[in-house]
């Protein structure tokens, strides 16, 4: 392992679930493409967006990267190791470098727990440690995420959605963790509180080094907190970019659909502006349609989209998107890409050097 080796790769990855039919007999009639070939890259330090309509499979995704489900295919490798199909009890170390903050802050606590419990459950499971350590532990967690210290005896509905989810925040850090995984972790609550809990994180991960695998459906938060965004569709990777330069320059029709839906303050301005028109709805994952998936919806589409799927080619900044027909391209750069793509992609190849972290970036800058 190197320096610039990454914390997480996903190469190649997929989660069908099986669809049964039968009483007495066990019979696959089918089959949910949930997760269908992705491959990428997090680096230690980095945040990673990975948004995409509702259903599209960024959920699936991520507790298949918490190894809360098993994947169907591909490899899952943490640290460099393998493991895409550990046992639960070779998971139990996985445990302590990974950790998850859930999407509703009013269902992922027990009720029945005070939060001291809840905080403190993690460090009982993975660590050898006396119960008065496990409370100092726990008061220093909740001071951390700017909850008072006496919180330890309270409950859950004694709680804001904010303060609830600060809690979640402080549930995941008991252990130390590396990764991360955060599953629309602001939008059940208020604007306000979303721009505290953002504030919050981005704080955590100065001083921690924290990698965030952030999953959300909001673009302009994603835009705040990301160093790279991942586009997805129907359970596939259509685009991965450099936050920037997907914003200014997208690739794929349907991250420019996405973008020119995000909603503009000033209302003459969002009503003259010209938007990218996506009809219809997702097709069916269960038999998801030939060639590339988006093409059904997408305004841009050509015989060739109706048959040959696209593959995920490198373009220029670090950008890379599976498309016939690329946007904001030159026929040099097209051309090359196409040259360039006469093997599968690695997840090695999709964390070229411009792609690095805002974190490190920001350090580097700092040093001179």
């Amino acid at each position: 392992m190197t320096d610039d080796a990454p914390l997480l790769e996903a190469e190649h990855l997929k989660l069908h679930f099986r669809i049964k039919r039968g009483l007495l007999i066990d019979r696959q009639v089918g089959q949910v493409h949930a997760v269908d070939d992705i491959t990428f890259t997090l680096h230690e330090g980095e945040t990673l967006g990975l948004v995409g309509e509702s259903g599209c499979g960024k959920t699936t995704l991520a507790r298949t990267v918490m190894r809360l489900v098993e994947p169907t295919g591909g490899t899952l490798r943490f640290h460099g190791n393998d493991v895409s199909h550990c046992s639960r009890r070779e998971l139990v170390p996985l445990r302590r470098e990974m950790q998850m903050v859930f999407q509703d802050p009013y269902a992922s606590l027990n009720p029945r727990k005070r939060i001291g419990q809840i905080v403190g459950t993690p460090l009982r499971l993975h660590s050898d440690v006396s119960r008065e350590d496990v409370e100092r532990r726990v008061r220093e967690l909740l001071e951390r995420v700017g909850l008072a210290p006496e919180h330890i005896n309270r409950f859950p509905h004694e709680f804001s959605g904010g303060q609830r989810q600060r809690i979640g925040v402080a549930r995941a850090l008991a252990v130390n963790p590396t990764l991360i995984v955060l599953d629309e972790p602001v939008s059940a609550l208020d604007v306000s509180v979303q721009a505290q809990i953002i504030n919050l994180l981005d704080d955590l991960q100065d001083e921690l080094g924290l990698a965030y695998l952030f999953v959300a459906h909001d673009l302009s938060v994603v835009r705040h907190v990301s160093d790279r965004i991942a586009v997805m569709y129907l359970g596939k990777l259509m685009e991965l970019s450099p936050s920037e330069e997907l914003y200014t320059k997208p690739i794929h029709p349907y991250s420019l659909a996405l973008l020119q839906a995000i909603p503009i303050p000033d209302p003459r301005e969002n009503r003259g502006r010209r938007r990218t028109v996506v009809a219809g709805e997702p097709p069916n994952p269960i038999d998801p349609p030939a060639g590339c998936v988006f093409h059904p919806r997408c305004p841009r589409a050509s015989d060739v989209c109706l048959t040959v799927e696209p593959p995920l080619v490198s373009y220029a900044g670090g950008h890379l998107a599976a498309c016939h027909h690329p946007l904001n391209v030159s026929d040099d750069e097209i051309a090359k890409a196409q040259r360039s793509d006469a093997s599968p992609l690695s997840a090695g190849d999709v964390m070229p050097e411009t792609a690095t972290s805002r974190k490190a970036a920001k350090a580097r800058a700092a040093g001179g």
